[in-house]
């Protein structure tokens, strides 16, 4: 009997291979997040691109006259490397020379003689010592990004409280408005609300789109200043150019000496007259599509605010009809590019308002968004897309 036991073959339990099978494909969905391979290759390349940009944004790539193809090839492989290590600090920086000398050592071990005796360095330790040494920087690097991570999302959170979640009841018109950050805060603005002091049922309405210079955090504090400004300046009654004169007044203060300028678009819509005057602050020029078909621009106004105090601005004047649309965007959505770096550009632009011009606005503009993916495919968004859109009722 224990001879037949012995003789036996040993059976292998399936259940324990499917539980393996079970934890490694738990481990793979954790790890990816449920992402497709396609996806993750994406991802990759749009991460690729980013890093790309930062670091030979600060390298020059123009050979200079008489100089070799190879020495150029140094020449820029030293630019490279300085614009990589000078975003690390001085400590960091000592660290991963450190890392990297022990790294690339020769493969054989070193041995010295004196008179007090000999050593050996195993050449085996030194690159695991290295190796520690550059897991614990990727560590404290990965440690920067999460907090840095935590403290963007809580500034996310506020810009939305800043940002209205919904368009409000405006007579006569329907409005849809969305932004996308090319971070994860931005730069763009965009409201519509009743201006205060109007008598109920002859209230006109403001309607704002902004875009701050520059990206992510800085540009989304200077929108804070954008929003608040608004809002307070427009409780004094008064027209519109002195409205915006004195919004220019006051990011002249927090504009770094016009380095840190806002373009914006902002107009008073009377519902009753369906009259839009308007200020364009050095804007992208809002169109006008009438029902017929006709193009109109909304160009005039002045210079972006924060550039000249004392800034002059003209109002314009639009009467909107039955089936009109009023749609003012950031140049993150004209100049969206593809691979190709091809921008995605006004007549594109025209031609999906063209086709969905018996859309309501917010179908309108998940259709607009929807077409600027295709058009960008997994080329990353370089710059905030803010878009709204008003059309006038029957």
């Amino acid at each position: 009997m224990n001879e037949d036991v012995a003789m036996a073959p040993a059976v292998r339990n399936p259940m324990r291979g499917q539980t393996k099978g079970k934890r490694v494909q738990q481990f793979w969905q954790r790890v990816t997040q449920g992402m497709q391979m396609n996806e993750l290759w994406g991802q990759f390349r749009a991460d690729a691109r980013t890093s790309y940009r930062l670091y030979s944004q600060e390298v020059d790539t123009t050979p200079g006259a008489g100089v070799s193809h190879r020495r150029h090839a140094v020449q820029v492989a030293k630019q490279v490397f300085w614009a990589f290590i000078e975003k690390l600090t001085p400590a960091r920086r000592v660290l991963l020379l450190l890392a990297l000398v022990l790294l690339l050592l020769p493969t054989t071990d070193w041995t010295w003689h004196t008179k007090t005796g000999s050593g050996e360095i195993d050449t085996g330790w030194t690159r695991l010592i290295g190796g520690v040494l550059m897991f614990g920087l990727l560590m404290m690097e990965v440690g920067d990004r999460v907090v840095m991570k935590r403290d963007l999302q809580i500034a996310k959170e506020i810009q939305a409280w800043l940002l209205p979640g919904q368009a409000p009841q405006v007579p006569g018109v329907e409005i849809a408005f969305a932004t996308r950050p090319a971070n994860s805060v931005a730069g763009d603005y965009y409201d519509v609300f009743a201006r205060p002091g109007g008598e109920p049922g002859l209230q006109t309405f403001l309607i704002a789109v902004a875009d701050v210079a520059g990206k992510s955090v800085p540009a989304a504090m200077l929108m804070a200043t954008f929003q608040a400004s608004l809002k307070t300046l427009s409780d004094t009654s008064g027209p519109l150019t002195e409205l915006v004169a004195r919004m220019n007044r006051y990011a002249c203060s927090n504009s770094q000496n016009g380095r840190r300028f806002t373009t914006a678009f902002i107009a008073e819509f009377d519902p009753a007259t369906r009259r839009l005057t308007y200020v364009n602050a050095g804007h992208n020029n809002p169109i006008v599509l009438r029902r017929s078909g006709a193009v109109e621009r909304l160009d005039v106004g002045g210079m972006p605010l924060g550039v000249m105090d004392a800034a002059p601005y003209a109002s314009g004047e639009v009467t909107l009809k039955a089936g009109d649309w009023l749609v003012v965007f950031t140049d993150g959505v004209v100049e969206a590019e593809n691979p190709g770096l091809v921008q995605y550009g006004e007549e594109r632009l025209l031609t999906m308002l063209r086709w969905g011009v018996n859309l309501a606005p917010q179908m309108m503009l998940e259709y607009l968004l929807a077409d600027i993916d295709r058009f960008e495919a997994d080329a990353p968004q370089h710059d905030d897309i803010t878009c709204l859109l008003m059309k006038c009722g029957g």
